[in-house]
């Protein structure tokens, strides 16, 4: 995801909007100048698009982003801390088995007074653009963070926003007008507005979009344009005004986007969201019947522009690895079932574009395979042995989807049904036996990782682990350093409470107890510690005691009590 508030704030809206259509501020080709950019002719050998719409976002599946890229803000592509693209980057996406590749674009910076684009610019993206085509990639360009930081200005300068989006389609347009028809044109990124009739300024600027494109003739007059719901939302309200909106346009070449990050309670692991459980799946399910009945099944293509996790936004570890595995499963499963093209959102926080392998080798093996199929998970990736209990047999509940079981490994040892584990339909028991013999090694911490495995797709890893009761002590700090001293003895912070004498709650998000990881409080086994941030503290009433609950993956809770006084602060474990 961007690192800007844009896209937060445009996910986490639902606003009730009404469409209504007001008439596009005309700003003719002529009245700006197109930079002149070369090589725009589509490279020779390359096959063209399928015949049909529905045809070509099929043959777009599977995407990926280039973000935090050319969408940056600063002064050009590296500004936000990725390398220049190269071809063998492009090259290596496509090896990765991606079909199509979304370049964001933020123009606004590089247009001058008179509106006219630095012509080194437009010809950087271009030179991209033509590696990517050239690599037989679909591609998407857009108008990237512009929505949010000029954009959404449009109620109160109509008619100076809507000149200068205009002139920046008209000069875009124009540059790639006999590009290859893989060249998709999408209006705008995540459209948001302050003030006015939001649907209504969005339906203008996607017909100001459409009308320009095709204005410029040449390849444009039939290529592929990608508008947007306000705010990429999925919700109803936007998917209706949006069908209405094209219905008006009448194109058959037109393709619907929106956006998903997930039930946002689980998407940044807040309000007790840590789990992938029924309401976040079903939050999922909803969305791909909503896209479905509203567009894919009347025939009109849509496009999932940018899917992931906002937590990942800060860290991707935010969310437990076993939770957004399932979580990615299940979204691939649903994306080839609904026949929904999806682009995988990645500001280099998943391909090292330096080293061309993937941080998360395991998340994107669950990614690629559900492509495909189907994969067997369970009910959690994390065993948890006491040493100082007696070792008893534990049982997990697998989510088979469709799978069958097959074996478990350990290693390249395959274990023995009946003395190491029983399986009776979807409920998987580990025996004492087994897991005493995996943790006799002395010491917290993984002991060893099993590979369940099934009938198709991945195996899934459960990571055996010896533990024992998380433990606190006292100290002092600020509220800009205060870190509670932990020792975790092998077991993994889930999520934290917050809350005062009375119970109400304290901190952030005052609407619930659950604070959020990453934001409020943020772990750090290697240190020993597990930090409060400023952000916490800053809506913690001076003087008043909160009572915090350390609530660990193993099912441990632990309680301490901390109080700000000023600047200062101390906290004391409660026994």
């Amino acid at each position: 995801m961007s690192r800007l508030p844009g896209r937060l704030r445009g996910l986490c809206l639902g606003l009730a909007s009404i469409l209504g259509l007001t008439l596009a501020v005309a700003v003719p080709a002529a009245a700006v100048a197109v930079p002149a950019v070369a090589g725009a002719a589509p490279a020779a050998g390359v096959p063209a698009s399928p015949r049909t719409p529905a045809q070509a976002v099929a043959a777009m599946q599977p995407g990926w982003n280039l973000g935090n890229t050319f969408d940056s803000t600063g002064d050009d592509e590296t500004s936000w801390g990725n390398p220049r693209v190269t071809r063998e980057l492009l090259a290596g996406i496509k090896a990765q088995g991606f079909r199509s590749i979304r370049i964001p674009v933020t123009w606004g910076q590089h247009q001058g007074p008179d509106r006219v684009m630095d012509p080194a610019y437009l010809a950087r993206v271009h030179e991209v653009v033509g590696w990517a085509l050239d690599q037989g990639l679909y591609v998407m360009i857009n108008v990237h963070h512009d929505s949010w930081q000029w954009i959404n200005g449009m109620a109160a300068d109509h008619d100076a926003v809507l000149a200068r989006f205009a002139a920046i389609w008209t000069q875009v347009a124009t540059a790639f007008r006999d590009a290859s028809p893989r060249l998709v044109l999408e209006s705008v990124n995540e459209p948001q507005f302050t003030g006015g009739d939001p649907a209504a300024l969005l339906a203008e600027l996607n017909t100001t979009f459409h009308r320009i494109v095709r204005g410029t003739g040449g390849g444009n007059a039939g290529r592929l344009l990608v508008l947007p719901t306000l705010h990429t939302s999925a919700d109803q309200v936007h998917l209706d005004n949006l069908a209405a909106e094209m219905a008006s346009l009448d194109d058959p070449n037109l393709i619907a986007t929106v956006h998903y990050y997930g039930y946002w309670p689980f998407s940044v692991n807040v309000a007790g969201g840590y789990r992938f459980d029924a309401t976040a799946r079903q939050d999922m399910l909803d969305m791909f019947a909503r896209i479905s009945a509203t567009f894919a099944d009347r025939g009109i293509p849509v496009i999932i522009g940018e899917y992931g996790l906002l937590g990942f936004d800060r860290h991707t570890g935010t969310i437990e690895q076993g939770e957004k595995l399932k979580f990615f499963e299940l979204f691939g499963h649903l994306a080839r079932t609904h026949g929904v093209t999806t682009m995988l959102w990645d500001n280099g926080q998943h391909f090292d574009r330096t080293q061309s392998v993937w941080r998360d080798p395991e998340l994107f093996a669950q990614i690629r395979s559900s492509w495909r199929t189907r994969s067997g998970t369970a009910a959690s990736d994390l065993i948890f042995v006491r040493r100082l209990a007696p070792v008893t047999a534990q049982t997990i509940t697998l989510n088979l989807n469709g799978t069958g079981f097959t074996q478990i490994r350990l290693g390249t040892s395959t274990l023995r049904r009946g003395p190491d584990f029983q399986i009776s339909g979807d409920q998987l028991t580990l025996t004492a036996g087994l897991l005493t013999r995996l943790t006799k090694i002395p010491g917290y911490g993984v002991k060893a990782s099993l590979s369940v495995r099934f009938s198709r797709g991945v195996p899934w890893r459960m990571d055996v682990i010896s533990t024992d009761r998380p433990v606190v002590a006292a100290a002092g700090g600020t509220t800009d350093g205060f870190a509670v001293p932990v020792a975790f003895n092998g077991d993994r912070l889930a999520t934290m409470t917050a809350t005062y004498a009375d119970g109400s709650n304290a901190g952030p998000h005052g609407w619930t107890p659950y604070k959020e990881y990453d934001r409020a409080f943020v772990p750090d086994p290697v240190a020993g510690v597990i930090r409060l941030t400023p952000e916490f503290f800053a809506e913690v009433t001076d003087g008043a005691p909160v009572m915090v609950g350390f609530h660990f993956w193993s099912g441990e809770v632990v309680r301490y009590e901390v109080v700000r006084d000023g600047s200062a602060v101390t906290g004391t474990p409660i026994v």
